[in-house]
């Protein structure tokens, strides 16, 4: 029977059937055909939403919808400018630098394609960049939102796994930046070969030092929420009410945001929200199923059997999730996957932080991968070209994310060091 719902399962998926209602179609089959009452279905949808951690999520979602309205983005960016905008290609590392900052804030891939790439692109292309090319760096550098702190992935891998949210988010700034600096010499690469422009002069250090001091109140968040957490003055999810009340007043005294643009972001970010939630419902439901028809210990033996080398089964892993994360959203296959994987790898010695991380980066790789990546269809969105062109455009920085992805699965240290420095 569990094998049997698994077929259904992929088989809607090769249909095109949205994930949130495959899961949902797929537990409500499994229990009217084994006889039980779907009264269950909604129990274990309230159960998986039923952690008091996930009330993060709606917070960091309105930190990026604020960040989006407002004119924090543009600050990012224009103190970004200052430093690297003389370098060759220099508004490309403009718009990583800019990812990585606003990662610190926000944690949503989504949002920081929609909030950088919604100046950056246009001001890539006026410049003389090509347009697939602005867009593929945006969507790239979007990639690091989920894995330097704050993160929504870290932050239901954590509350499945049981992990420590405060280590995954250590766990992921490393990893991140390492992410970031591939991509940049991906950045360098282009722009010689293409001739791209430099963006303004080399600032003087009295110009850095200007544009540093009005940048500092958007620079701040990060350092702020960061200090919190790892202080233990708040916890992740505190953290997540204090960035949004943050960033709110830096919008509000932006200037770019009154009262009356209030409802419309607070309507975004519950219908975003309450669209995560019914993924973590339907998921955790899907789950529950197949741990009760045994379908985790069966792929894992069939996968996995006679393997106990951690490096060889970080591999199996990197190469099933690089699969999974194309067709399916992170959050949801975190909450089936987890219980499957983490057996596994604890009884290989792989470290469920470690693995949290490589399982992360995978997944959230998908975001820049077609069928499913969001991050391409924004930023084709904005651009109006087509969603094949930035896929083939964004190949290079692929593989720059992939080269990062392995170099954390074969140096765990990249991910445990920080951790194991602060936190112990």
């Amino acid at each position: 029977m569990g094998i049997a719902m698994f077929v259904i399962f992929l088989l809607l998926l090769v249909l095109g059937v949205p994930v949130i209602f495959v899961l949902g179609l797929t537990s409500a089959i499994y229990m009217i055909v084994s006889g039980m009452p779907l009264i269950a279905l909604a129990q274990r949808m309230f159960v998986g939403m039923d952690s008091f951690v996930l009330m993060a999520i709606p917070f960091y979602v309105l930190v990026g919808n604020l960040m989006s309205s407002g004119d924090i983005t543009r600050q990012i960016v224009k103190w970004c400018r200052t430093l690297v905008g003389h370098i060759p290609g220099g508004l490309a590392h403009v718009n990583v630098l800019a990812s990585v900052l606003f990662a610190g804030i926000s944690g949503s891939a989504s949002a920081d394609t929609s909030a950088v790439g919604g100046i950056l692109i246009p001001a890539m292309v006026d410049e003389g960049y090509d347009v697939d090319f602005s867009c593929a760096v945006t969507v790239a550098s979007s990639c690091l939102s989920p894995i330097i702190p704050p993160s929504i992935v870290f932050v239901v891998y954590a509350v499945v796994a049981e992990v420590s949210i405060a280590e995954m988010f250590m766990a992921g700034i490393v990893p991140g930046l390492l992410m970031a600096a591939l991509q940049m010499a991906v950045v360098v690469y282009f722009a010689r070969k293409r001739n791209y422009p430099i963006s303004n002069r080399r600032a003087t250090l009295k110009e850095v030092m200007a544009e540093t001091r009005r940048s500092l109140p958007v620079l701040l968040g990060p350092a702020i929420i960061l200090v919190g957490i790892l202080s233990g003055i708040f916890t992740p999810t505190e953290a997540g009410v204090i960035a949004a009340a943050y960033v709110g007043i830096l919008a509000f005294a932006s200037k770019r945001i009154t009262l009356r643009d209030l409802p419309k972001i607070l309507l975004s970010t519950a219908t975003t929200t309450a669209g995560a939630y019914l993924i973590v419902a339907m998921a955790s439901a899907f789950a529950w199923i197949l741990t009760i028809e045994q379908v985790p210990q069966t792929i894992a033996s069939a996968l996995l059997s006679g393997i106990d080398n951690p490096l060889v089964i970080l591999l199996l892993i990197n190469a099933m999730l690089l699969v999974v994360g194309t067709f399916m959203e992170a959050v949801s296959a975190l909450i089936i996957l987890v219980p499957i994987l983490l057996p596994i790898a604890t009884a290989a010695g792989i470290n469920p932080v470690h693995l949290g991380v490589v399982m992360s980066v995978n997944l959230i790789i998908g975001f820049i991968t077609p069928p499913v990546g969001t991050c391409l269809f924004i930023a084709s969105g904005i651009s109006k070209i087509s969603v094949e062109r930035i896929s083939k455009a964004v190949l290079p920085f692929l593989a720059s994310n992939i080269a990062a992805l392995l170099l954390t699965t074969f140096f765990p240290s990249l991910a445990l060091s920080l951790p194991r420095l602060i936190l112990k």
